[in-house]
């Protein structure tokens, strides 16, 4: 049988909200949100930029990863999104219908456009000290309980404000 898999990286905008979902059945959260990707390309003949087609994935991240999708990621934020590629078949009110879906094992935000703030999650089992070390770890149900909150950025939503010497550094390089 053959392991063979559809790894994808897609550079888009988030096209919804960021949903967090927990399944049923064992608690383990999981996200979801649309991710917009538009191919642009320079009509070298006409001296302008040229738009494509959009494609549309759903995207689906689990575990801890969802939880800081969640927390970090918003409707129309430019993003970077690693995962492996299906589709998800089913009957809507207009026949059958069929979707992209990516699986995310990596994501964030497209650096390209703005600047990011890191933060590291701190495990619970990293706070316990040496009662934690060789004990089994449990990925199904992912406890947050130990979590930092960490207060909302003061700058989220704000437009940047220009840095006289990162400009003056940034023209010296051009």
């Amino acid at each position: 049988m053959s392991m063979q898999s559809l790894d994808l990286t897609v550079v888009g905008w988030i096209g919804t909200d960021v949903r967090i979902h927990h399944e049923s059945d064992g608690g383990v959260p999981f996200s979801t949100f649309r991710l917009g990707s538009t191919r642009r390309w320079f009509d070298k003949q006409a001296g302008v930029w040229r738009d494509g087609q959009t494609e549309w994935f759903n995207v689906k991240v689990w575990r801890t990863t969802a939880l800081n999708a969640a927390r970090s990621l918003r409707k129309g934020d430019p993003v970077i999104v690693q995962g492996l590629l299906s589709t998800e078949e089913w009957v809507g009110a207009d026949g059958p219908r069929t979707s992209l879906v990516l699986d995310a094992s990596a994501l964030g935000p497209n650096l390209a456009f703005g600047s990011s703030h890191f933060a590291r999650n701190v495990s619970p089992s990293a706070v316990a000290g040496s009662e934690a070390e060789g004990a089994a770890s449990d990925d199904s149900v992912t406890d947050v309980s130990a979590y930092e909150v960490l207060p909302e950025d003061e700058g989220a939503g704000l437009e940047p404000v220009a840095d006289d010497e990162q400009e003056l550094a940034l023209a010296g390089a051009r």
